[in-house]
């Protein structure tokens, strides 16, 4: 079946599924498969649970009239979200980086939202398989499209790319994340720029934060919009403080954020800057960012008990972890306590990484700091401040939990270390 007649019969339907567990009645279901499971063979199941139409891959599951036999059910799936894509004709904004891109995407579809009705990658749903997903949850009454994307390999942005064709787009910053995938920083930043060179090459508009010298290098002489704290810049938007909330100026109005930590300033700037070139009300701008309240474990202040939590265990990689110790450092609340844990994906980098952060912890104007995972626990020092614990149960069953009332905690650690389960030993 051609990518034109499979469109038509999606736009009959309510909405794709990969999901059988999740499907509404009239989904079209895409039978996918991963190293241990095969969609297809839910496609009776999905069917029964109300879908109304199956693609699939394997002959042998095509037994019914509204099972779509197909080469290859990913492949298709991408090829229909970019055709879908093109048949709705609206701008898409897309979005990477190695540090900030689901807060940063949430920003810019809360100022955008004040004018325009938007359709933006529902949580990190931002790889091969997440990006068509959220191209084909836009329909008719999408304005803007903002599609994150998301990378630990050469190539997957170019991909990603290729399938959502951006009118506009931005890179949050180039960072040691996922360096067991991309080899080096180097890697890193040649990887997240196929953002670049697909905006470059179709001349397409891109969103540039002035105090990156390597977006500036890399843009120059492109149709870009540059932001920062000059008036050099096509919009000037001035850090005022972060203590713990950021705090900025621009356009002569005074913006209080929710969010915490320096680092998210530029998380900020970006999606005010984009709001500007959509012309979005100054004062809506503001409203947008003042009431954005972060979740998910991201960069979020909760009071528990007689504790004040900074609360930033989404994810974690050496650049993002030296951005919240430096963060907290320079916070002026009393008796500081930083609980981190292991970072993950960095190869041959773990080791050396982990004792650069061990280090850094120990020199800032933190009073203990606390690390728990075999990377952090191997790390060598003799520092009287700092208490290292092999795995979260060590910490769990080792730790005098009263130690750490009465006090300012961060907490940080990667995804697979699940650090805010330290809250509930509060």
């Amino acid at each position: 079946m051609k990518i034109a007649q499979l469109h038509s019969l999606f736009l009959e339907c309510h909405k794709v599924s990969t999901d059988t567990r999740k499907i509404d009645h009239d989904d079209m279901f895409f039978a996918l498969k991963g190293e241990n499971f095969n969609g297809n063979t839910y496609a009776e199941q999905a069917l029964k649970n109300g879908a109304k139409y199956c693609v699939i891959d394997e002959e042998a599951f095509n037994t019914s009239t509204h099972t779509i036999l197909v080469d290859n059910v990913l492949e298709t799936l991408q090829n229909l979200a970019t055709y879908h894509r093109n048949y709705l004709k609206l701008p898409i904004i897309a979005l990477t980086g190695s540090n900030g891109k689901t807060t940063t995407k949430e920003l810019i579809n809360a100022t955008l939202s004040k004018k325009f009705k938007t359709t933006a990658t529902v949580g990190n749903l931002n790889n091969h398989i997440g990006v068509p997903l959220t191209l084909l949850s836009m329909n008719s009454e999408t304005e803007i499209g903002i599609v994150e994307m998301g990378a630990n390999h050469l190539k997957e942005i170019e991909m990603l790319c290729a399938i959502a064709q951006p009118d506009y787009g931005y890179i949050t910053n180039f960072g040691k994340a996922h360096l067991e995938g991309f080899g080096s920083v180097e890697g890193v930043i040649k990887g997240k720029s196929e953002m670049f060179d697909y905006l470059i090459s179709n001349n397409k508009t891109i969103f540039v934060n002035g105090n990156d010298s390597i977006q500036l290098e890399k843009t120059a002489n492109t149709n870009r919009i540059v932001f920062g704290d000059t008036n050099e810049f096509n919009v000037t938007i001035n850090f005022i403080e972060a203590q713990p909330n950021v705090k900025l100026n621009y356009n002569s109005l005074t913006i209080q954020s929710q969010l915490i930590g320096a680092y998210n300033f530029n998380n900020i700037a970006a999606a005010i800057t984009i709001a500007n070139y959509f012309e979005v009300e100054d004062n809506d701008i503001k409203s947008a960012i003042e009431n954005y309240s972060p979740t998910n474990n991201r960069s979020q202040v909760i009071n528990k008990g007689t504790c004040k939590i900074i609360l930033d265990a989404y994810n974690a990689n050496p650049t993002s972890m030296l951005a919240a110790l430096t963060n907290f450092d320079k916070l002026k609340d009393t008796n500081k306590i930083a609980i981190i844990g292991d970072m993950f994906e960095l190869g041959q980098e773990a080791k050396e990484e982990h004792q650069n952060i061990v280090k850094l912890s120990t020199s800032l104007n933190i009073d203990k700091v606390i690390v728990i995972g075999e990377n952090f626990f191997n790390t060598e020092t003799t520092v009287e401040n700092l208490l290292k614990f092999q795995s979260f149960e060590d910490f769990k069953s080792k730790m005098n939990i009263s130690d750490l009332f009465n006090s300012t905690l961060l907490i940080k650690g990667s995804r697979g270390m699940a650090m805010e389960r330290i809250l509930d030993l509060l």
